[in-house]
């Protein structure tokens, strides 16, 4: 087991060497960046001595490191042409690594159908699942990419959303800013490029003046989307992340769906080329290529779910009661 930790502390350093980063190579690893760093860190306190160290252009190998490090680069490019090799003994197995907010809110609700179909296909996603990680490139990544070498999936739409009590919360407010002083969620830009936030919004459609950045800030948006759920405040999210929520009534639009923005880019995928000549790859690929398209679908059309009533037309409704 040992062996097996410091493996997995050395491909972080690898990675983070080679991103430039810490959360670039966690990003790439499909794990938080503070995991990550608890890898490196397991290392150097095992070995007595500092193994990375920021430079101007990111992270850079002490010296120590350095000494090493092209043994290290060598030893994983060998071990990447290793797992390409046997790959082909373990057809069953798919190894995904993909945003980890995509993956909770949009893909894991939508897989229990595609194993149903395929119980002998098993999976590792973002390093955990029925199978362990395996040291080499994943078969598939799945991220808002700007590169467009990627195949694109589907373009996101951005929605603000809030819990349903908060509905009359507006209702009551000011006509002309409904959003003035009331509690904003945020999602730290970081995590997302691509994902526009609430000066994007209030830049776009108005309702508020002042205090655009203020709130409560979160690392990823299934821990804004809880308090959301508990009417603590509103949120800008993807249509596709809260989708299943607005179905359930657990959140709400706060505007009509209209009111959105887009993604800066779209959810590509990268599949690793060797791997997709497997055919229980192919099935997975052709159910998700699928899946994409409905979203895509709904998406365009603003409106996969019933369109909540406005702040004006709530207030007209609970005035007429």
């Amino acid at each position: 087991m040992a062996i097996l930790t410091h493996l997995r502390a050395l491909q972080a350093i690898d990675m983070a060497l080679r991103e430039g980063s810490l959360q670039g190579a966690a990003a790439r690893l499909g794990i938080s960046p503070a995991a990550l760093g608890q890898r490196v860190r397991a290392l150097e306190d095992y070995l007595g001595t500092d193994l990375l160290v920021r430079g101007r252009s990111g992270l850079q190998p002490t010296a120590e490191l350095g000494r090493a490090l092209d043994d290290l680069h060598a030893a994983f490019a060998a071990l990447g042409r290793v797992a390409d090799t046997l790959d082909f003994e373990r057809p069953s197995e798919i190894h995904v690594v993909a945003d980890p907010d995509w993956t909770e809110l949009w893909l894991a609700p939508r897989l229990p159908a595609f194993r149903a179909q395929h119980p002998n296909i098993r999976f590792c996603i973002n390093g955990s699942g029925d199978v362990p990680l395996r040291i080499g490139a994943p078969d598939i990544r799945i991220a808002a990419d700007p590169d467009p070498a990627g195949e694109t999936l589907y373009s996101e739409r951005f929605v603000a959303v809030t819990g349903p009590d908060n509905l009359r919360r507006i209702a009551d407010w000011d006509a002309d800013m409904p959003m003035e002083g009331l509690p904003l969620l945020h999602v730290e830009p970081e995590r997302s490029a691509a994902a526009p936030g609430w000066p994007d919004w209030f830049g776009a459609f108005g309702h508020r003046r002042t205090g655009l950045d203020r709130g409560v800030h979160y690392r990823h948006v299934r821990l804004a989307l809880d308090a959301v759920r508990q009417n603590v405040g509103f949120l800008i999210a993807g249509l596709s992340l809260v989708a299943d929520d607005l179905a359930a009534g657990r959140v709400v639009l706060a505007f009509p769906p209209d009111k959105s923005l887009p993604a800066r880019w779209p959810y590509r995928m990268r599949v690793r080329p060797d791997a997709a000549r497997r055919a229980q790859l192919g099935r997975f690929l052709d159910w998700l290529r699928a899946q994409a398209a409905a979203e895509d679908a709904r998406l365009s059309a603003a409106a996969p779910v019933d369109a909540q009533p406005s702040p004006a037309a709530f207030r007209a409704s609970t005035t007429d009661a």
